[in-house]
């Protein structure tokens, strides 16, 4: 099997892998290439760290906890800021290797807007419109929660960009169907399911939440099940649109990625796994390989879809 089994399109892009590495999970991306034997080419896309229109420090710790199976984090969209990242971040990334998704955030719809219109001068290759965070105060979740203010979210940042966008949907709502078409409709080229599951943890001696925000994303493992059966609901809406997805939720195997792809997923994002496996995309690339050489793919968009609940994947020329 060649490399070009694991290649696909996405939103006009060429990804050498379907894995892309999640925001927040590898920093601006630099940060990763100090990882001995890791290549920017295990992946077919890092997602940014968050920012936002000016500078922030975050929120109080403790920010980060581990739970069985999984991980609470609340680190509050800790980042320079659009300047900051724009001038002095982005010029050390090398382009070649891969592909650039900025992570947009917002406290406000204006936010939002100049955020994604600092990104569109710049050389990022897609926008990711995180509406979903649960570990802020503002914006983020009362924005990814209500499809309508969504829909509004996403129609402001496709007025000001020409750069594909991903919506980052939110897994504490109702519907996240009805979420999904309203960002569609507004103008998302593409969909990231999911983002974190708002969770806490109490340490029994001082009686007291651990996280200093008291309330945290939940990844990891843990949340895979929910993660998948987010991505075959959202699949369903999708694919009426020709819409690809990036699934994402506890994949810390092959088979995992592989369970988001026959899911509906054109793309797989990995995060918590990087924190005790910095080297397992070259795992993940190797396992979908197999998989598709014992059963006879010859390309890993032939898989996407293939659940038995569904009808034939989307073919790749139709992805976006």
């Amino acid at each position: 099997m060649s490399a070009d089994s694991l290649a696909l399109e996405f939103c006009g892009l060429r990804f050498d892998s379907p894995i892309v590495l999640l925001s927040g999970c590898v920093g601006f991306g630099e940060e990763y290439t100090r990882v001995e034997g890791f290549s920017n080419r295990d992946a077919g896309g890092i997602v940014l760290k968050g920012t936002t229109r000016e500078p922030r420090l975050g929120n109080p710790a403790h920010r980060v906890y581990e739970t069985p199976m999984g991980m609470l984090n609340a680190i509050g969209l800790q980042n320079p800021g659009i300047e900051q990242v724009v001038s002095k971040i982005l010029p050390m990334l090398d382009f070649s290797e891969t592909r650039f998704i900025a992570n947009v955030c917002g406290s406000t719809i204006e936010d939002y807007v100049e955020v994604t219109r600092r990104f569109e001068d710049s050389p990022i290759d897609a926008i990711e419109i995180n509406i979903s965070c649960p570990n802020i105060k503002e914006g983020g979740v009362q924005f990814g929660n209500y499809p309508e203010m969504s829909g509004r979210v996403v129609a402001a940042c496709r007025a000001v960009t020409t750069k594909p966008i991903i919506t980052k949907l939110s897994p504490n709502q109702t519907d996240i169907r009805d979420n999904a078409r309203h960002c569609i409709e507004a103008g998302s080229d593409a969909l990231a399911v999911i983002n974190t599951v708002m969770g806490m943890a109490i340490d029994t001696n001082t009686r007291k939440p651990v996280i200093g925000n008291v309330q945290g994303g939940l990844s990891g493992p843990a949340i895979k099940p929910i993660a998948l059966l987010k991505v075959h609901q959202v699949y369903e809406i999708a694919r009426r649109h020709n819409i690809p997805i990036i699934g994402q939720g506890g994949i810390a195997s092959a088979n995992d990625a592989l369970e988001f792809i026959i899911a509906g997923a054109t793309a797989v994002g990995v995060g918590t796994a990087l924190f005790y496996d910095p080297l397992i995309c070259k795992k993940i690339n190797a396992g979908i390989a197999e998989y598709l050489t014992r059963h006879g793919f010859r390309s890993v968009t032939d898989l996407v879809g293939t659940s038995s609940s569904h009808e034939p994947a989307m073919k790749a020329s139709k992805v976006c």
